[in-house]
């Protein structure tokens, strides 16, 4: 059996530009191998069906801020294959994008499918291989430098190089261990808080931009700023989803019960007080559910609020008490709330954990440990916060390796 130059283990984002590169710089023999009967199928479910490519975070040392895992090492990844690069590859290949407000890019057609499209065009027109259903068992490198790779049917194929893309699958984590890889324990990133707090649920649907929030976590803290989306189980949006990247592991430690504060205001306390005690002496005569201290806060979000102060919402604010003044200021820049578990679905399932990055090189994605492996995507201890930085470390990772391959390839050849 004449062996593959390379094979691609994962039919996903990230083992499809592996493949493309690869093959668009001479590699002859590429076969990609999915486990499954679908090919990049989180491409497709992602971004609610849009498939958010990329950000247009243009420069790779702001690009790396967004990786709580991994972001140094992505440096030097970046600086030879980022965000602009992505753009300009897509485009090349048939595929327009568009810059949203958030600096999201997304095709220009709001649907994944010209995403998948694209990918999957371009490497039948190089003439790599596909092959679904083949789901990888195991794999041995023989005495000359080749793998054979074996199916759950003991149906194997030889291979030169392969490459792991198997995104946060097990089986993925159990063959790089099989080299000798060490593995990150997986847990979950991108989630949302749930909370039990009474009467929450009817502010569901109101969301409040540029908020500060807080987790503390046994005298540890985090702290992010974005928009907040309140929903019928507690809390999401962009800033929740990236604060739980952030603190992905202390949280999975704790089993997810923590407290988060919430500040609903920029103002300090000396400014807040202020503007409190300026609607007492100027606006007395008016209730408080009928003038808000803070014009963000929504009529429903306010007298939420008031409820959980214990203060009456049908109160003239000339009849605010001091001490309600001082509770009123205190929740306001202080807002806590018991959260309880995880919500009921991760956002853009993304997991933070995978084949340990000391162990592979990320110039050219190659292991450390056993030569002719590489890596990309979310197989690696690689994890970006929302916003289109989790598929841009897939593009990124597959394009080296699939560079890299091509060198290999080249000095075999001469």
């Amino acid at each position: 059996m004449n062996p593959f130059d390379l094979v691609v283990i994962g039919g996903g984002a990230a083992g499809f530009m592996t493949a493309v590169t690869a093959a668009e710089n001479g590699v002859k023999r590429i076969i990609i191998l999915e486990g499954s009967s679908k090919l990049m199928e989180k491409v497709r479910i992602s971004g609610g069906g849009r498939c958010n490519v990329t950000n247009a975070s243009w420069i790779p040392s702001e690009l790396a801020e967004n990786y709580p895992r991994g972001g140094i090492k992505l440096l030097e990844s970046f600086n030879r294959f980022a965000a602009g690069d992505v753009f300009d590859w897509f485009e090349k290949r048939g595929l327009n994008l568009k810059i949203e407000a958030d600096n999201r890019v997304f095709p220009v057609s709001d649907s994944s499918l010209d995403v998948i499209s694209c990918l999957k065009k371009n490497a039948i027109n190089k003439g790599v291989e596909i092959s679904t259903k083949f789901f990888v068992k195991e794999i041995l490198k023989t005495s000359d430098n080749l793998f054979t790779i074996f199916n759950r049917e003991k149906f194997s194929i030889i291979a030169k190089n392969i490459i792991l893309s198997t995104g946060g699958h097990p089986s993925g984590y159990k063959l790089a261990k099989n080299f000798g890889h060490s593995i990150i324990r997986p847990v979950p990133s991108l989630f949302t808080f749930s909370t039990k707090e009474k009467k929450l649920n009817e502010c569901s649907g109101v969301s409040i931009k540029n908020i500060d929030i807080e987790i503390q976590l046994n005298n540890k803290s985090f702290k992010n700023r974005g928009d907040l989306l309140i929903t019928h189980w507690g809390f999401s949006g962009p800033a929740v989803l990236k604060l739980s990247s952030i603190a992905a592991r202390e949280l999975f430690d704790q089993k997810y019960k923590f407290n988060l504060i919430i500040r609903w205001t920029n103002l300090e306390y000396k400014e807040l007080k202020e503007k409190i005690d300026n609607l007492k002496f100027n606006n007395g005569k008016l209730n408080l559910i009928n003038l808000r201290p803070l014009p963000l806060l929504t009529r429903r979000l306010w007298v939420f609020l008031l409820n959980k102060m214990e203060i009456n919402k049908d109160k003239k604010w000339s009849d605010l008490l001091a001490n309600e003044r001082e509770k009123m200021i205190n929740s306001l820049l202080k807002d806590k709330y018991i959260i309880s578990s995880k919500g009921p679905f991760g956002e853009e399932f993304v997991t933070s954990g995978g084949v340990s990055i000391n162990e592979v090189n990320f110039k050219s994605m190659e292991s450390l440990i056993c030569p002719g492996l590489f890596f990309s995507g979310e197989v690696l201890d690689v994890d970006g916060i929302t916003g289109g930085f989790n598929f841009q470390h897939c593009w990124t990772s597959g394009w080296l390796a699939g560079q890299s391959v091509s060198k290999l390839c080249d000095k075999v050849t001469n």
